[in-house]
């Protein structure tokens, strides 16, 4: 693990007035450079060869002041970024990387965690927490929080009610084949026709974790907390769309069974819809994140910085409302339409993105000398 201090010290080193606010050309780049821009920050985005003209082309930052994507950098996979040579254009640049998903998925761990010597914007090694076969992972920290999330069964065999299994595909990794079974004959039936198709290996379908399948109103609850005012903040809520599950959904319930004969449901991000909520839950969901923060920081020092989400249903079926969360993201979001729902301008007078918050926490840090204090 890269020491914090060596992290410091590099941002030690930068010209505070001269910040680059760095992102990887996807998941959530467009709206944390939007949000950078607005703050008078640069901004650049390292993409992929063969997927990068959103960022070079549809989003570039024009003489006009359109666009906001000021400079790319474009390799032939993601996972250069840690050459040593654009490592050091990175820091020439006074680079801040805003990590999302995508820094992840398509990284080793190790690599970011050991390799990458340049000052990421939140705690480089709680994302890995998001997966479910590590130590301290999210189901610990959940825990430990005391949030509620659903019942994990250790072993298929001991399936007594409906389950979520949640494996992931055999040819992209980071993407779901989850399935749903209700006992262990209907498991084996299933995850044999996944195997038998290759859709999944057998390797993802035993760290697959089986978890009990909870109904109730889904919906994510989006964070920020800041480490220089110490407060957390909702950022917004949303819920999310999933192909192709969202279209047999729409379907009448007869012509549901008929599909299903032909193909399995599948449930691949595709985007997201704003949600709102009433105000009778917003002082709970407030204290699950501050419960959440707090664990952090006695678990995984200094705990989370910025953005994160609790994503799950509000389940009534303890005779109260209560926020039962299946998913930790550790950092920002993939959902730019948190804006669109009204936390944030309940606090700000406007709703802003995550962009702009994040932007927002950046320029305070600089202008009070405290940079150091949200990277790692």
């Amino acid at each position: 693990m890269i020491e914090r201090k060596t992290i410091q010290n590099i941002v030690r080193s930068y010209d505070a007035d001269n910040i680059t606010i760095g992102v990887l050309g996807g998941h959530s780049g467009l709206d944390v450079c939007r949000g950078a821009k607005k703050h008078g920050f640069k901004t650049l985005a390292v993409c992929q060869k063969g997927r990068e003209k959103t960022y070079t082309k549809y989003y570039k930052t024009r003489d006009d002041g359109r666009g906001c994507i000021d400079e790319t950098i474009v390799l032939d996979k993601f996972a250069d970024i840690t050459r040593p040579d654009i490592q050091e254009i990175l820091r020439d640049k006074n680079t801040i990387f805003i990590h999302n998903r995508y820094f992840w998925v398509y990284f080793d761990f190790e690599d970011i965690e050991n390799r990458f010597n340049v000052p990421i914007y939140g705690t480089r090694e709680m994302v890995k927490l998001e997966e479910r076969d590590v130590p301290k992972n999210q189901y610990y920290l959940l825990e430990k929080a005391g949030i509620r999330f659903p019942y994990i069964f250790e072993k298929p065999e001991d399936i007594d009610r409906l389950v979520i299994v949640k494996v992931n595909e055999a040819i992209r990794g980071y993407e779901r084949a989850f399935f749903y079974a209700s006992n262990y004959e209907d498991y084996k039936k299933k995850s044999d026709e996944l195997l038998e198709k290759k859709m999944i290996t057998k390797s993802a379908l035993d760290d697959a974790v089986i978890e009990e399948y909870v109904v109730g109103a889904q919906v994510n609850f989006n964070y920020f907390y800041s480490m220089i005012d110490d407060e957390l903040e909702i950022m917004g809520t949303d819920t999310r769309r999933q192909t192709n599950l969202d279209g047999l959904l729409r379907l009448p319930a007869n012509e549901q069974l008929e599909v299903l004969k032909y193909l399995k449901p599948k449930m691949i991000e595709t985007g997201h819809i704003a949600a709102t909520t009433k105000e009778s839950i917003i002082e709970k969901i407030f204290k699950l994140g501050e419960q959440f923060v707090d664990t952090t920081k006695k678990e995984v020092p200094p705990g989370i910085i910025g953005p994160f989400a609790l994503q799950g249903a509000i389940a009534s079926d303890r005779g109260k409302e209560e926020m039962v969360v299946f998913d930790v993201s550790m950092r920002i979001p993939g959902s730019p339409l948190t804006r669109f729902t009204p936390h944030s301008g309940y606090l700000y007078g406007d709703s802003i993105s995550y962009g702009e918050r994040i932007a927002m926490e950046i320029k305070k840090a600089t202008e009070t000398n405290r940079l150091e204090e949200i990277v790692t």
